[in-house]
């Protein structure tokens, strides 16, 4: 199903946090030749919205009226609301070992045994956070020559 949210979205304050620039994210991987790369399932599914706006995202159908209580696609603000919500999720990691670009996260490391350590904080954090992987969509521990 598709809804139309263009009057919501003419009428929203623009969120302004900053979604990065992919060739921005590619500069942090300098000596790196390890690298494993996640997806989030249903990512948007995570931010829940504010209490009582719910009403905001009402649409009907022949079958009724419904209200989204997450943030459903197409809001002006649901990229940057998720990165800045997977931000803070691995707000040390950032650059360290880790690169986020909405719903995928890269993990880098010089070798395998501390890419087994950075892959072990991933699945915690989002656990903690209520996050799911989505397998078919993860590769783990790749090994590149040359970037």
């Amino acid at each position: 199903m598709c809804v139309d949210h263009h009057k919501l979205n003419a009428a929203t304050s623009n969120n302004k946090y900053p979604v990065p620039p992919m060739n921005q994210l590619l500069t942090v991987f300098n000596g790196s030749s390890i690298f494993s790369n996640t997806y989030l399932r249903s990512a948007y599914k995570l931010l829940r919205f504010k209490e009582g706006d719910e009403h905001l995202t009402c649409f009907g159908t022949k079958y009724g009226s419904y209200e989204s209580l997450v943030l459903p696609f197409g809001l002006t603000n649901a990229p940057a609301s998720f990165q800045n919500l997977i931000n803070d999720i691995f707000y040390d990691l950032l650059d360290i070992y880790a690169v986020v670009y909405l719903d995928e996260t890269m993990l880098f490391s010089k070798s395998e045994e501390e890419h087994v350590t950075h892959m072990s904080t991933v699945p915690a954090r989002l656990k903690d956070n209520t996050s799911i992987l989505s397998p078919p969509s993860a590769y783990f521990m790749l090994l590149v020559q040359s970037i």
